[in-house]
């Protein structure tokens, strides 16, 4: 059967597949050291069995990796495994991991007419971390009081539209997420960046600006405003000075900096600000800050500032956009609770360090094999798609010396996927599909 009969993300996906796991580690297995000699154990074999073994179990022991092994056509022991890890399995992972990542992949852009208004998607972008042993501390730092430990700090940038993942991207956990290669890392003409305080930066909006990209950001505690007859105002006193419980107003950023915005705000309910500032005073003291006087007067609204014109996004539909950017956290929410990247059976170091490799590695073939399957579904549950993937990861990994049975298995995930994994309507606290599709039609 000729490949042309699949559809492009089928063939797509599995040269990246078959590259990302048989020529590449090979040849890096040679570079890293991790082959020095000849073994059964090739490079490919290695990365397979730890990727696809726990991307079907993420508790797999030993054992039940070297049965993993057998299957790939390489007998080993438990023991003999166990004695791969160490540097040169490290490297060897880690630099597959950004041979995957450099990959890039998408599917047809879903069809929800918010997103669709952004040329570019709508790119959310955040950092989680991974902790990491002691003796890993100098390599990979870890942020605040914790330098006894070791830390990896993962970025990705996850495009709402068509699905594109950019990264995991690694650094170590101590460095500001701003110094993550994805923070200037270029996007299309057109597309909505949506990013956490953690990333706001008028410097960097500004040249969003210059890019012709649009961006919708809350505001960081501090920041002043200047209105059109030049009074400059804390976000305390402006948001006092409120009669509406919404503000659609044009404002500047920044004392110093004046970038040209539109300001929106939205008063909460006061049981909810009640129950922020409760949270607040309790993280402040258990850190030792001192609270900032605007984050009492931000407890009570939704605030966020954007570059996005009246005419194409509402104040509403802006308050739904910035609900999306919970997606990136669930996304990592899947990756922690679901593919236990954050989680080892074992204490030993070089062990986990691999582990963290090749599940960050697991996570990105099951992005792939979701963009295949479901992405395209409004109403898609990557948990539930995520664990139905999951069953076919060993067969996979036994098909990828044949591109026909890998589009079979692709084509069997799709159909699986299309008869079920979605997620339900609900009355109260609607999912974010639900909440995209009940807006109006036009902006």
């Amino acid at each position: 059967m000729a490949t042309t009969c699949f559809p492009t993300t089928h063939i797509n996906a599995t040269r990246a597949l078959q590259s990302v796991f048989t020529t590449t580690p090979n040849l890096l297995a040679r570079q890293t050291r991790f082959r020095q000699r000849e073994s059964k154990l090739s490079g490919s074999v290695f990365v397979q069995t730890l990727t696809f073994g726990w991307l079907d179990n993420p508790d797999a022991t030993l054992e039940e990796l070297a049965q993993v092994a057998g299957s790939l056509g390489v007998p080993i022991s438990p023991q003999g495994l166990e004695q791969r890890f160490g540097p040169q399995a490290a490297d060897l992972l880690q630099q597959v991991l950004h041979d995957a990542v450099v990959r890039v992949m998408s599917t047809d852009p879903v069809v929800v007419p918010l997103l669709q208004r952004f040329a570019g998607g709508v790119c959310l972008l955040d950092s989680t971390t991974l902790t990491l042993p002691a003796v890993f501390a100098g390599a990979w730092p870890a942020s605040g009081p914790n330098e006894e430990i070791g830390g990896i700090k993962v970025q990705v940038r996850l495009n709402l539209l068509d699905g594109t993942l950019q990264g995991p991207f690694l650094r170590p956990a101590r460095d500001n997420d701003r110094k993550g290669v994805l923070h200037t890392a270029p996007l299309p003409s057109g597309a909505l960046h949506l990013a956490d305080l953690g990333f706001f930066c008028l410097r960097h909006l500004q040249a969003l600006d210059q890019q012709k990209v649009f961006w919708l950001t809350r505001v960081k505690a501090g920041t002043h405003l200047r209105d059109a007859a030049g009074r400059e105002w804390t976000l305390a006193a402006f948001l006092r000075s409120q009669p509406s419980d919404t503000v659609d107003v044009s404002q500047r950023l920044g004392r110093h900096y004046s970038l040209a915005c539109r300001f929106l705000a939205i008063r909460v309910p006061p049981a909810v600000a009640a129950v922020r500032r409760k949270r607040l005073q309790k993280r402040a003291k258990s850190r030792g800050w001192e609270m900032h006087a605007d984050r009492h007067a931000l407890a009570e609204w939704n605030v966020w500032a954007t570059n996005v014109p009246q005419e194409k996004l509402s104040i509403h539909e802006a308050w739904v956009l910035a609900r999306c950017r919970w997606q990136i956290e669930l996304l990592f929410k899947l990756w922690k609770s679901e593919g236990h990247v954050d989680k080892s059976r074992s204490e030993k170091p070089w062990r986990i360090l691999c582990e963290i490799y090749a599940k960050l590695l697991g996570m990105v073939v099951q992005h792939w094999l979701l963009l295949v399957g479901c992405w395209s579904h409004r109403d898609r549950s990557l948990v539930k798609a995520s664990r139905m993937v999951r069953r076919y990861a060993v067969a996979l990994a036994v098909a990828l010396p044949d591109s026909h049975l890998v589009f079979g298995i692709l084509s069997t995930i799709q159909i699986c996927l299309r008869s079920g994994c979605r997620v339900k309507r609900r009355r109260r606290d609607p999912p974010t599909h639900q909440l995209l599709s009940d807006l109006p039609k036009t902006g």
